[in-house]
């Protein structure tokens, strides 16, 4: 088994080994590569720093110059005195200048960039006469400040660096003298094989580099725009400023890039078959008050080299290593099977004698071995316990005798039955203990064949604790009954009781509604008491004129007075009637019901105590299409509680007014009665509802009003509630359910 698991990891271990060379050749390509590329950083940046000081260091050979001949007399005359031999002294002089600093070129322009001297007045291609300005050092002179810049001549067509300077007279800018020096000579110091450098303009155009191929192109393309600018410059004459040939950019941190380019000319293929490339390590620096960079672009050439010799010799090493590692193992393995024969016959003995024996002292049951007679063999630390014999004393001894009487003989016929079944006896039974006391046990005896003869194992489990358990349980099972019939009885009392109460609570509530209504009534009865005095005193009157016309014989005016009676009468019935319904008891079934016919019950209650009042109470326009689920008459009483309250707080008011507002919100239906009156008190919003609360004096209520109100809305499935109105006065709102459109319908 051994030799068959060693053979079938070798593939394995085959393919880990591999797994760590591949890993080893990365990591070290990886950190080669990285070093490497840091070296090469670390040593071009320090070239690069020596190209960029010692250009910087040219070019500032000569940036004073032209400063400083600025103010000399011979430059100031031919500005002074144009058409002089002035001119010709000033290119003499300045002849002598430029053979003294070894610039290329240097010559003066008046104000409208016209050169009148020039250091080679005397060459075939002379700058005197001609006009430079549109070059931006003539504008930076002419606007006073010192100008730089580089181009290519367009008279000689050669490369120069050109620094500009104002020449003043009595703070009034009469020309601008310039210094032209040529470059070549610096780019000729750049002679290192392994480095190429790069000195580009503001837009990235090269006009310096140790590669020819490369001058006057573009580090990146440039856009239509920026292109047709310089070409209108001059500054570059017809140079194409075509963009390197560059395939790819990698960011390498610190401002270095990888760059690859191509190799020669660009290829017409656009799968780059066959065109070679190269890898550079790219850094760049800004030469201060220069106006250009400075690149160096290393080759990556020896990086790739020096990964390769790093990669094969770390590959050596592994493999040199690799191969000791397996000889050593392989010479430890055949030592250790050679020991391992030696010991594994002895070891399966006693492992396989332990390993049972460990079961059987350790396990928490009792363990009894029985010989074909049913005699004790065998006796573990935990029969002994449970007995309270030790195993010398039951050795040998019938399994009987441990048992009570009555368990005896089921387990004497199942030892002393003759069958090849290997069926189980379970039962429990009552033990025998050395001190006489008996236990409660399950027994499990089983057969088992030993040597061609049959054997038994019993195990025996102590029940002890699981009997005592079962006896609590039952004993709470038993209390438990006992107090839910307790509890259930309580409860069916304490449910009796609460329902007598409900029943009480709903009659009272229905009592102090209908008392709510006719407290109503009676504070409205010297109003209606006035609205009735008035055709009850027109009936007498038409009345005692009736009985004159007859009297008089004249049965047509008489008429005329009985019909007067008649509406009256009429009259009188319309004011008693709604009175009248209004005090009766509600059925308390909730149906459909208009704001406009609440309306009309509530203001026929109302309208002489409003009349009174001289109140102005506003109702919505559309009251009539306004449903709502609730009950006629409480709804009324509610809206007559909430109006005869808005009049009182109106009290003493010149005009006083109530504005009713009905609209929906979401499910539910609000109508909302405003009132113009103090509002009320923010500390008291919370008691508004509770009974026998109120503002009023004594003569005028108890405070149950709105405490029933809201009952009544709650009983309908509502809600009342109350605010301050952000202008005033205080606005009650009731919510009840809307009415499904079906049953409105």
């Amino acid at each position: 088994m051994a030799t068959q698991e060693r053979l079938t990891s070798r593939p394995f271990l085959a393919l880990c080994l591999i797994a760590v060379l591949i890993l080893v050749v990365y990591q070290t390509a990886t950190i080669s590569r990285e070093r490497a590329l840091a070296d090469l950083q670390y040593r071009t940046a320090a070239d690069l720093g020596r190209y960029s000081l010692s250009l910087q260091q040219e070019l500032d050979r000569y940036k004073d110059i032209p400063k400083l001949i600025s103010t000399h007399s011979e430059l100031l005359n031919p500005l002074l005195h144009p058409g002089s031999d002035a001119e010709a002294r000033a290119s003499l002089y300045l002849e002598k200048v430029n053979e003294t600093i070894g610039a290329s070129d240097a010559y003066l322009m008046n104000t409208e960039g016209l050169t009148v001297a020039a250091s080679n007045w005397d060459k075939e291609k002379t700058f005197v006469g001609r006009n430079f300005a549109f070059r931006p050092y003539f504008k930076d002179g002419l606007s006073g400040k010192a100008g730089r810049y580089f181009a290519l001549g367009t008279t000689s067509k050669k490369r120069g660096y050109f620094f500009s300077y104002p020449v003043h007279f009595r703070g009034k800018t009469l020309g601008v003298i310039v210094v032209k020096i040529d470059i070549n000579d610096i780019e000729n110091d750049w002679n290192d094989p392994l480095t190429d450098i790069l000195v580009t303009d503001e837009d990235g155009v090269i006009f310096l580099s140790t590669r020819p191929e490369w001058k006057f192109r573009t580090l990146t393309p440039l856009s239509q725009a920026d292109l047709q600018r310089i070409l209108s410059s001059l500054r570059y004459g017809e140079e194409a400023l075509e963009a390197l040939n560059v395939i790819r950019r990698k960011d390498h941190g610190d401002g270095t890039e990888v760059v690859t380019l191509v190799d020669g000319d660009w290829a017409s293929s656009e799968s780059l078959d066959g065109v070679k490339t190269r890898q550079y390590l790219q850094q760049t620096r800004q030469v201060e008050d220069a106006g250009f960079n400075v690149s160096i672009l290393a080759n990556i050439k020896a990086v790739e080299r020096q990964v390769f010799t790093n990669v094969l010799l770390a590959s050596f090493s592994y493999g040199a290593l690799v191969f000791l590692l397996l000889f050593l193992f392989t010479r430890r393995r055949v030592a250790d099977q050679r020991e391992e024969f030696k010991r594994q016959e002895q070891q399966a003995l006693e492992s396989s004698e332990a390993r049972v024996r460990a079961i059987i002292d350790n396990t928490h049951a009792g363990l009894i071995t029985l010989d074909h007679l049913g005699r004790i063999e065998s006796f573990n630390p935990t029969a002994e316990k449970l007995f309270g014999y030790p195993a010398e004393a039951v050795q040998g001894k019938y399994f009987s005798h441990l048992l009570a009487q009555q368990d005896r003989a089921v387990c004497w016929q199942h030892i002393t039955t003759s069958t090849d079944d290997d069926t189980e006896l379970m039962i429990e039974a009552l033990g025998c203990r050395a001190d006489e006391s008996q236990i409660p046990v399950e027994l499990v005896i089983g057969r088992m064949t030993r040597e061609g003869d049959r054997y038994f194992i019993v195990t025996v489990h102590d029940m002890t604790e699981r009997k005592q358990y079962e006896q609590k349980l039952r004993k709470a099972r038993d209390m438990l009954e006992h107090r839910v019939d307790e509890r259930t009885e309580d409860l069916s009392r304490a449910n009796a009781r609460l329902l007598t109460e409900m029943e009480q609570h709903k009659n009272t509530q229905n009592e102090l509604i209908q008392a709510a209504k006719l407290a109503v009534l009676g504070q409205m009865s010297a109003g209606i008491n006035h609205e009735l005095n008035q055709p009850l005193t027109a009936i007498r009157s038409y009345a005692d004129n009736a009985r004159s016309f007859l009297e008089m014989d004249k049965p047509e005016p008489a008429k005329d007075n009985l019909s007067e009676i008649g509406l009256l009468t009429e009259r009188m019935a319309k004011i008693i009637g709604p009175l009248k319904e209004f005090s009766r008891k509600t059925t308390g079934q909730l149906s459909p019901i208009s704001l406009q016919a609440a309306k009309d019950g509530a203001m026929a209650i109302m309208y002489g105590q409003l009349a009174k009042a001289k109140v102005d109470i506003v109702w919505p326009q559309d009251a009539a299409d306004v449903y709502m689920l609730g009950d006629m008459l409480r709804l009324e009483q509610v809206l007559v509680n909430l109006i005869s309250n808005a009049t009182q707080a109106m009290e003493g008011q010149a005009a006083p007014r109530i504005e009713i507002s009905a609209g929906r919100q979401g499910s539910m239906m609000s109508i909302a009665v405003r009132d113009f009156g103090p509002g009320v008190p923010e500390s008291d919003l919370e008691k508004v509802f509770e009974p026998f609360y109120t503002t009023k004096l004594d003569k005028q209520g108890l405070g149950l009003g709105l405490s029933i109100s809201h009952r009544i809305i709650l009983s309908m499935g509502g809600q009342l509630t109350v605010t301050n109105h952000p202008e005033g006065g205080a606005v009650f709102t009731v919510l009840l359910p809307v009415v499904p459109s079906s049953v409105q319908a």
